[in-house]
This record gives C-alpha cells, structure tokens and sequence, in this order.
C-alpha cells in the first residue's frame, strides 16, 4: 500500500510527457513553457522534500503521508479539470508538493512497520521496484490513457487511486508518535529554496525563446540570491532543512552533484523522446508508451537481478563507471536520430542501451553516494539524495528544453521545414543531455575514488527515487 503511494508520485513525474501534444494543442501552450507542465512538480517535489521530512518528524510520519496524499488528489482533479495553462501549472506546483509530503514519509513507514530483518528486504524489495520502473510506467499508462480517453484521464486516475490508497493507509498504518527533537521546521528555508529553483528554471526557460534579455539575467540573479539565502538560513536556522555539515562529506556532496547531472541527462529522454516520436515520427500516444516499454523492462530486470550480484561481485564503482559511459553513448545515439527514422532502426537500440545501463548505474550510484553518511544521518542524507535528482531532473529539463527551442527557431528562421528544425532542436538537446552525463561520469571518477570508498560492495542504506 504505502508502495503503490509511492508508485503513484513517481509515475506521476512522466505520465504527462506522452499527453504533452495534446495538452499544448488543447490548451494553446507555446512550445518554449510546455515544459513547465513538467517542471513545476519536480521544483515543488525537489525543493519541499526537506521540509516534508521536518513536517514528519514534528507531527508524526502518517500524519503527514495522509495530508500529503490527500493534498496531490485533490490537485490531480484540479489538473484534470483545468481550462488554462495557468491553471494547470499552479495544480502541477501542489501536486509536487503532495509528492513530496507522501515520499517524504514512506521509506521511514516502511521501516517502521516491517521490524523483523526478512520482511523489511522484501517490503524495501517491492518499493525499490516500484520506483525503478515507475517512469517507465508513466509514459505507458499516459500513453494509454490520453490515446484512449483524453489527456485529462493522466491526472484524473489519480483521484480512485488516491482515495484507495488512503482509505488503505488509515486502515493499516498505525499512528507514530512525533519525535521529541523535532524543531520548528524551517518554512523560511523551505521557501527560499523552492523560490529560487523556479526563478532559475524560469530564467532558463525563457532565454531559450527570447536570448538572454536584461529581465531574464535578473531573475536569474534573483534566483542565486534566493538559494544563496538558504544556504545561509541553514547556518543559523534552529532546525535547519539541510544541516550544512553534512555536506562535508566529500562522498555525499559529490555524489549528489553527479545524481543531479545524471538525472540532468537522463530525463531528456523521456520529455524530449516522447516528443520526437509524436511529433516527428508521428505515433500516437498508446504507441509512445508502448515504444518506451523496453526501458521499464530493463530498469526492473537490471536493478533488481543484475545489479546486486554484480556490485557484490566486482563492487559498485566497478559498476557505475561503465554504466554511466553506456548512459552517454545511449544519449548520443539519440543525438544522432533522422527527420525520416525509423523506430526499431533509429530510437529502440538507444532506448535498450539507455535502460540497461540506467537499471546497472542507478543502485552503483546511490549505494557509494549514501556511504558517505553516518548511519544516523541516513534519513537526511536520503532527503539530500532525492533533492539532488528532483532538482537536477527540473534544471535539466529546463536546459534541454530551451535549447531545443532556440535549435528549432534558428532552424526555421534560416528557412529549414517544420519537422527538420524540429529534429535538428531534439538532436541538439539529446547532445547537450549526452555532455551531462559525461560530466557525471568526470566527476565520478574523481569523487569515488577507491580510497574513499568503502572496501567491500555497498548497498544504499537508504532508497530514492529513480531518474526520471
């Protein structure tokens, strides 16, 4: 139950991408703030997850998996029954922070609820599934749905599921008392970090259709300005969203750093894939989730069977490095896609590679990352973990985003055709996708170095979410 919970703010993040067609068309959505049909929930998910913790250590971790659930149902009927773009962006922006309120308190349930060894590795079993194939599931599901019904029924499923699941979790969950430390959570911070992901991504979003304007560099400036004030609210804050000390940890910070650029990277294939495959290639929804199939199956398979035995056999590092590498080369295969492609040609053969190495890389990467943290910090250093992906995933796609954009305006303005520009725009931000992941695999390098890591295989002491 408390799975499927999870299940449904993962899916979530994707199920929109494959109905983003239909909604740009319904709605008249200019092409350069489509993507904030996506990013307003990852910057409302990656910047409230903090403050979702500190929610559930002071009022009590079903408390807030209830008010969280009940919070992302109410705004998935809102996002159904939106008429503007406006609307929709803001029910988006609450759906994020209902994710973050249900994660937030999941994985801490679980282990509460499953004492017994035994049983709390299956439960955690079932729930690492679950998040490693749920961005898959998404685009398949929305795909479905929008194909079969219309793009209001990706956000109206939620609302029988959301109903379920909580007539379910008041049922079964028992109510945890909340911790005797718990401080006053720190809104303030909360806000300043959430604030300045949106101005940066903002920034971002519009330069790529209008350059760089005078306006644009200043909300960029505001936007450094606001997460520069949280860096300095942690330092005096009484109970600080992100104990900066943490971050001392050359292995935890590091880490997160390549996660963001890994997610940076990774995400693209699903908004930007999604979108070549309709509006280039010319599928229908159904068929652009189904096209995206093989990447669930081998995330599932990979990061359930093959990745275990092969991080006890040679150890995690071992694992990633290659892994990220095949990440790149799967990036730059798709950099490399036609105007007049064909899908088992041009697109399935990156999509395969991109699953495998994904479903290899990501249970490397979190379990060298989470080592760099005490186990008492483990709860925190997971919140660090799943922000790093939350907000790499809407930085990224802000990037990727805008340059594809400006790719496709200079195309047409030079007089190319429509559907030329447009894979030109794709192929440039699957490139731009390909250089941050290199990044990440740069990075790696230097931050897992085998002193630094533990001697024997790790496994991650804590779950987050999957790239997405």
């Amino acid at each position: 139950m408390l799975s499927t919970g999870a299940l449904m703010m993962i899916v979530d993040e994707t199920i929109v991408n494959v109905a983003l067609p239909s909604i740009q068309q319904d709605l008249g959505i200019a092409a350069h703030d489509l993507s904030w049909v996506v990013n307003a929930y990852l910057i409302a998910f990656g910047g409230l997850l903090l403050l979702a913790g500190r929610l559930g250590d002071a009022f009590g971790r079903a408390r807030v998996f209830r008010a969280g659930l009940a919070l992302f149902t109410l705004a998935s009927l809102a996002c159904a029954l939106a008429d503007d773009a406006g609307t929709l962006v803001a029910a988006r922006f609450v759906q994020g922070a209902g994710g973050a309120l249900t994660s937030a308190s999941v994985l801490s349930l679980i282990v509460g609820l499953f004492p017994d060894p035994a049983q709390r590795a299956r439960a955690l079993g079932v729930y690492g599934f679950v998040t490693a194939a749920g961005a898959s599931l998404g685009l398949l599901l929305g795909g479905v749905l929008t194909q079969a019904l219309s793009w209001h029924w990706v956000f109206l499923v939620n609302v029988p599921l959301g109903v379920s699941v909580g007539v379910a979790a008041a049922r079964l969950v028992p109510r945890d008392r909340p911790s005797a430390h718990a401080g006053r959570p720190d809104v303030l911070g909360a806000v300043l970090v959430t604030g300045g992901l949106m101005l940066l991504v903002g920034t971002i979003v519009v330069s790529g259709d209008t350059g760089w304007t005078t306006r644009s560099l200043l909300t960029g400036a505001a936007g450094l300005l606001a997460l520069s004030g949280f860096v300095l609210r942690q330092q005096h804050a009484t109970a600080p969203l992100l104990p900066l000390a943490l971050l001392r940890s050359r292995v935890l910070s590091g880490g997160g750093a390549v996660i963001a650029l890994f997610v940076a990277g990774m995400f693209t294939q699903f908004f930007l894939g999604a979108l070549y495959l309709q509006q280039v290639l010319g599928f229908r929804p159904g068929q652009v989730g189904l096209g995206f199939l093989p990447v669930a199956v081998s995330i599932g398979v990979l990061s359930l069977v093959a990745s275990p035995v092969l991080i006890r056999r040679v150890g995690p590092r071992a694992v990633l490095l290659p892994s990220l590498a095949a990440v790149v080369l799967g990036l730059g295969l798709l950099a490399r896609v036609p105007v007049d492609g064909a899908y088992a040609r041009d697109v399935l053969p990156a999509l395969l590679l991109l699953g495998a190495a994904t479903g290899l890389a990501f249970p490397a990467l979190m379990g060298l990352t989470m080592s760099g943290s005490a186990p008492e910090d483990a709860g925190l250093a997971s919140g660090v973990v799943t922000t790093a992906q939350q907000a790499g995933g809407a930085l990224g796609l802000a990037v990727t985003s805008a340059v594809a954009a400006a790719t496709t305006s200079a195309a047409l303005r030079e007089g190319s055709p429509a559907l030329t520009a447009l894979t030109e725009g794709y192929r440039t931000a699957f490139g731009v996708a390909a250089l941050a992941v290199t990044l990440a695999l740069l990075l790696a390098l230097v931050v897992f170095r085998p002193r630094l890591t533990p001697a024997g295989p790790t496994a991650p002491r804590a779950a987050a979410q999957p790239p997405s």
